[in-house]
């Protein structure tokens, strides 16, 4: 395992338990607002825009913690910093600026466009 993998695994590590405990709390957080909405109309309306925030931040914790685990996992089986899409070596610096990159710059911004 070189240098920079070992480094990246304790950041992804670090990240991913961050990430686990901010989803922990939003799902707490969520199952406490499903009770009785209020019955004043107007905090009923900020109770449903919490409620959509969190749920959209639970989503892209969802995601995140995802490619972070997709990312470890390619340590593992020796696949890290190799492009998923072109087998071609992602850089260094790539994999410095952001350690769960599974692509190269040129699949990621291909990737980006057809989105």
């Amino acid at each position: 395992m070189s240098e920079l993998q070992a480094e990246n695994r304790k950041i992804l590590e670090a990240k991913l338990a961050k990430l686990r405990g901010r989803m922990n709390k939003i799902t707490d957080d969520l199952r406490q607002e499903k009770g009785a909405l209020s019955p004043d109309f107007a905090e009923q309306a900020v109770e449903l825009e919490n409620s959509e925030v969190l749920e959209h931040l639970d989503g892209s914790g969802r995601r995140e913690a995802d490619e972070i685990v997709a990312a470890l996992n390619r340590m593992d089986e020796g696949e890290y910093g190799i492009c998923v899409e072109c087998g071609d070596g992602i850089k260094e610096g790539r994999l410095k600026a952001v350690p769960a990159a599974s692509m190269c710059i040129s699949c990621a911004n291909e990737a980006e466009k057809a989105a």
